[in-house]
């Protein structure tokens, strides 16, 4: 069995510790599970960080796409989409495209916003949308978890998500990490499903 490829863009942390939390719940499966992350971009869209990045996750390749069992995507809400490093990535994954390379995996979704009412749902449907075209199989978070129902901070049914406040600094609560590795043992477990029957 492959690993689970978790993906994620994070300005000011709050989306990597969430990406952390995913792992964890990958692992509580079994399953390896792979951080990755992209660089920055510039204004004119060009990658302008370095090869490596100085610390956190390595940058994710097109090969590590390719051989996931499973992948979850994470990114920072910026006007209700996704942030512009990790659709520059997104949109470079045309080569996969063209081979189905992704066809039939799962992949969920999960967020941070700096505000209760900043975009979460449509930043995860947005992240949806490539994801569909490459033919994946999305996993949401149903509401057989618990927590999804009483929450009052992040967390929807379209994927985890945390409310980071204002100034990025509020950190996870037990709720929205509790969800984000629901989130991972739900994908570890249906690409082991899925592994099974094929």
């Amino acid at each position: 069995m492959s690993y689970v490829l978790i993906l994620y863009y994070s300005r000011h942390g709050a989306t990597a510790d969430m990406a952390r939390q995913v792992a964890r719940g990958v692992e509580a499966q079994g399953l390896e599970a792979r951080l990755r992350t992209v660089p920055e971009v510039t204004p004119d869209h060009e990658a302008s960080a370095p090869p490596v990045p100085e610390s956190g996750a390595p940058y994710v390749t097109l090969d590590d796409l390719a051989q996931c069992a499973a992948l979850a995507l994470g990114s920072p809400t910026r006007f209700g989409n996704m942030a512009a490093p990790l659709k520059y990535f997104l949109d470079s994954t045309s080569s996969l495209w063209m081979k189905t390379a992704l066809a039939d995996k799962p992949a969920g979704v999960f967020t941070s916003t700096s505000s209760m009412h900043g975009g979460q749902e449509t930043t995860l449907l947005s992240m949806m949308l490539p994801l569909f075209h490459h033919g994946m199989v999305i996993v949401g978070l149903p509401y057989s978890e618990p927590d999804l129902a009483a929450t009052t901070a992040g967390g929807t049914p379209y994927g985890p998500s945390h409310v980071a406040g204002l100034d990025s600094k509020r950190p996870l609560t037990d709720v929205e990490s509790g969800l984000c590795r629901a989130l991972g043992q739900r994908l570890a477990r249906i690409a082991k499903s899925l592994s099974a029957g094929a």
